[in-house]
């Protein structure tokens, strides 16, 4: 269950398609459009994505997952275009029998999609703008 859209996103909607009566846990992080970031106050965030390239390497996240931790049940999804300070760019749902292998995957998922992942950012300021380097 991976998406890349431009549509706003419902964390309960995608929680929902990962939740079953044999999963003790769900471990979800959403991730929101903030201000101020890097001294500066945020009007925006535009999202760029090669979404082909960006596919494959979400799908490559959840290989890796349910190879270390033989869950099956993870979604990714990620939002272009314009943002708003507030609005949602991340949602990733990982649900499994007992919470520990949920969070560690769930960590994992935050953290190879930064790393790995062909989604770049740019903040928009009321003096201009910044491509932002994810870097954490």
């Amino acid at each position: 269950m991976i998406e890349i859209t431009r549509n706003p996103l419902s964390p309960e909607k995608i929680i929902d398609k990962v939740r079953k009566d044999s999963h003790g846990a769900v471990v979800t992080f959403v991730g929101t459009v903030r201000s101020p970031s890097r001294g500066k106050e945020v009007l925006s965030i535009e999202y760029e994505a090669y979404p082909e390239m960006a596919q494959k390497k979400l799908q490559q996240i959840v290989s890796e997952i349910k190879q270390k931790w033989q869950l099956q049940d993870i979604a990714i999804y990620h939002r272009v275009g314009k943002l708003g300070v507030g609005e949602t760019s991340l949602v990733i749902a990982v649900a499994a029998p007992h919470r520990q292998e949920a969070f560690q995957a769930c960590q994992l998922a935050v953290d190879r999609l930064k790393q790995i992942v062909p989604i770049w950012k740019k903040e928009v300021y009321q003096d201009g703008e910044s491509w932002v380097e994810e870097s954490a």
